[in-house]
């Protein structure tokens, strides 16, 4: 399985994003809609569409990224929302991204990169957060594919995996999701551990 810029890049091609809404996230709405600090630097990976970013933009959110590997995606924003700033839009393999941020935003990447890669994820999260940063956002709770993406998962497999560098603030059935997933998906809310070196 070879996920690469090509082949995501053909699907936004094609338009073969079969988990896309089309629209942002209702979780994701209502949790940006409380947020009061519009200078936060946030970024949302494999960000895709990112009707997410759209709306945060909307919102007066000035210092919002996306990055992802396909070029048709972040053009796709970029006809979509005009005054997007273009140096916010980052063509650039998640896992090399060196910036700090104060929230990442999880919309379907984390169900769109190679389980094999879930540790390392969770690694760079981290890494790229601010003290006290957050990773919040949405993850399906369901098996799904096991060949090919969105792959699914449990709310006990991601506490396992996300308790290693961060605080579990929420990780909770979503009860406000998109009609084409009710029951599917789980919002979390997570808050970096601060390390003493």
């Amino acid at each position: 399985m070879k996920l690469t810029e090509d082949f995501w890049d053909s699907r936004y091609k094609n338009n073969a994003m079969g988990w896309d809404l089309g629209t942002v996230s209702p979780p994701l709405k209502a949790y940006f809609e409380q947020l009061t600090d519009k200078n936060l630097k946030i970024v949302i990976p494999g960000g895709g569409n990112s009707y997410e970013a759209e709306y945060l933009h909307q919102l007066g959110f000035s210092n919002v990224y996306v990055v992802d590997l396909s070029k048709t995606a972040l053009n796709n924003i970029k006809q979509r929302v005009p005054s997007f700033p273009i140096t916010h839009l980052i063509h650039q393999n998640f896992f090399h991204l060196s910036q700090k941020f104060d929230l990442i935003i999880e919309q379907t990447f984390f169900s769109a990169i190679d389980p094999s890669l879930r540790t390392e994820y969770v690694t760079k999260a981290a890494e790229l957060l601010a003290d006290n940063g957050k990773l919040v956002g949405l993850l399906f709770d369901a098996p799904l594919n096991t060949d090919q993406p969105p792959f699914g998962g449990s709310k006990a497999e991601y506490l396992d995996l996300f308790s290693s560098h961060f605080n579990i603030v929420t990780m909770e059935s979503a009860n406000n999701s998109h009609p084409n997933r009710p029951g599917k998906e789980l919002f979390m809310n997570l808050r970096k551990k601060i390390t003493c070196d």
